[in-house]
């Protein structure tokens, strides 16, 4: 029976006459009241599997920012950051709590940030038992003494089921996630995807850290049995979950963490890996964490066995698995780590001429992580016939409210206190375009990986590429020398130069949109 408390809680927001208020429920609850509700079914392998329906990914226009209070100040405005008036936001607020009347309601008091000096408690208002066990598994989960008088300073209500009246509401379309950072409030409706839950909770963090001097940062984190860290920076699809989900060493974190004074943390307490074309054999930690417990997002199931088919696409490219980080076998449950030693950017070039891997001096590094550079592929969004370039801040400018200088600097201060070495490390295509050449080796991209972080790579030879002015090392371990050098894998060498040259004027465009750059970060990017 929940507590007089939580009732409290939920009525000074407008949230009354609800049906039954189901608090903490574990997971084997809450995947039994998913079913009978018949919001999922059980895969082949317990995995409770659901569909998200029209929003099977973010909706990134659809995310506003209330501007009020210390927002007016802070906020990068603009089409990522798009303001919304508090009396707008006041008025659909309303509107959601009046919908949950009648209604049972899931709640998850936990905390997002694994460093109790920095951690977040935070309130998740559910209307669906499915999201419920999501978020359990992604955020931290509390002890039984830890919820005694428990106290969120962050409260989330999310309602796939109430939708937004655009003319009436101030909003784009019927989906909507608003945060209401003064109010430390934030709303969600519209939309079933569990993902614009967990990105709220980020973009929240990326709000609140940088006033701490902990540095927010889309990277997923390992370390190794010699205590070394190390971090993965990279957008959606670049091999952030899959390369730091290594057997030999300790997974801190797949996604989102923050680097304090004290060393890294991880915000969360699960992982949330895309799975499409997902094998054993290739990624088998991953796929065996898919199991009772887990949440897996628009995967196709056979109609008879309930086998999860993580090739079928027919749903979308980006199907998804949740699950809790001890799922992964030798992984740090406490979330925490030291300062890294090795910091990599991780980008999946499908024009093919960025090299596989390559070392940054402090100003590229810094460029770089303002690029945020990967490719969107030929049929993955409607009228996208050739690969195009994609430019994301930080690895992450959709969950960043503050300008991406502050961020930038903070790592940069970090980068230089404790002596970092950063690399670029290409995950995309060697040989030529995405459709001629191919993509790169998994088992080359983990030898590279390795190398990096024992420092192996230190004292190899490098040689600078004339165009995109980056330290390729000449030999690495386990990796044939000749595609070290991309120019070398093109059949068509003048084929390449030009694709090269575009490729470099495609970051010479993005930088230019960028504010208050430092002219020696400026002059650290590509030649063309």
């Amino acid at each position: 029976m929940v507590n007089v408390a939580i009732e409290e809680s939920l009525a000074k927001m407008g949230i009354v006459n609800t049906r039954k208020i189901y608090y903490n429920l574990v997971p084997a609850s809450l995947v039994k009241q998913a079913l009978i509700r018949g919001e999922g079914e059980l895969s082949s392998n317990g995995a409770l599997s659901v569909s998200t329906g029209k929003y099977n990914g973010r909706s990134p226009e659809d995310r506003y920012i209330v501007n009020v209070g210390s927002a007016q100040n802070n906020v990068d405005w603009g089409k990522v950051n798009v303001p919304m008036e508090d009396s707008t936001y006041q008025l659909l607020k309303a509107k959601q709590a009046a919908f949950l009347a009648g209604k049972e309601v899931f709640v998850f008091d936990g905390f997002v940030g694994a460093d109790i000096n920095y951690r977040l408690p935070i309130r998740v208002i559910n209307q669906c038992a499915w999201q419920n066990v999501f978020i359990y598994q992604l955020l931290r989960r509390p002890t039984k003494e830890q919820l005694v008088n428990f106290k969120p300073e962050l409260t989330l209500v999310c309602t796939p089921g109430f939708q937004a009246a655009p003319v009436n509401d101030g909003t784009r379309s019927e989906a909507f996630v608003i945060l209401n950072f003064e109010e430390k409030h934030i709303i969600i409706g519209g939309t079933s995807y569990a993902g614009e839950i967990k990105k709220a909770c980020f973009t929240a963090m990326n709000y609140y850290m940088p006033d701490k001097n902990v540095c927010p940062m889309h990277c997923s984190a390992n370390t190794g049995k010699d205590g070394r860290t190390a971090l993965f920076f990279g957008l959606s699809g670049t091999g952030k979950t899959t390369l730091s989900a290594d057997p030999l060493r300790s997974l801190i974190g797949d996604d989102e963490h923050g680097w304090s004074n004290e060393g890294i943390f991880n915000f969360e307490g699960g992982c949330y890996a895309k799975c499409i074309n997902l094998s054993k054999e290739g990624e088998p930690q991953i796929w065996d964490a898919i199991k009772f417990g887990s949440v897996i997002e628009n995967v196709v199931l056979d109609e008879e066995t309930k086998v999860a088919d993580f090739n079928d696409a027919s749903k979308t490219e980006n199907t998804r698995a949740a699950y809790p980080i001890y799922y992964i076998p030798g992984a740090k449950e406490d979330g925490l780590g030291g300062h890294p030693s090795t910091i990599i950017f991780l980008t999946a070039d499908a024009f093919g001429v960025l090299p596989p891997i390559s070392r940054l001096d402090m100003n590229q590094a810094s460029y770089h992580y303002l690029s945020g550079y990967t490719s969107k592929l030929a049929g993955t969004e409607r009228g996208i016939t050739e690969p195009q370039p994609s430019f994301s801040a930080g690895f992450g400018a959709p969950f960043l409210p503050r300008l991406a200088g502050v961020y930038a600097s903070l790592l940069r201060e970090k980068i230089i206190e404790h002596n970092v070495e950063v690399y670029l490390l290409n995950t995309g295509w060697t040989g030529g375009p995405y459709g001629v050449g191919s993509r790169m080796k998994l088992s080359y991209t983990r030898a590279m990986v390795t190398a990096a972080l024992s420092g192996e790579l230190k004292n190899v030879a490098y040689e600078t590429d004339p165009i995109f002015n980056l330290a390729i090392p000449i030999s690495c371990p386990n990796v044939p020398a000749e595609i070290l050098q991309p120019r070398n894998t093109w059949k068509d060498k003048t084929a390449y130069d030009q694709t090269a040259k575009k490729l470099a004027r495609k970051f010479m465009e993005n930088f230019t949109k960028l504010k208050e750059v430092a002219p020696e970060i400026a002059a650290a990017g590509p030649n063309a």
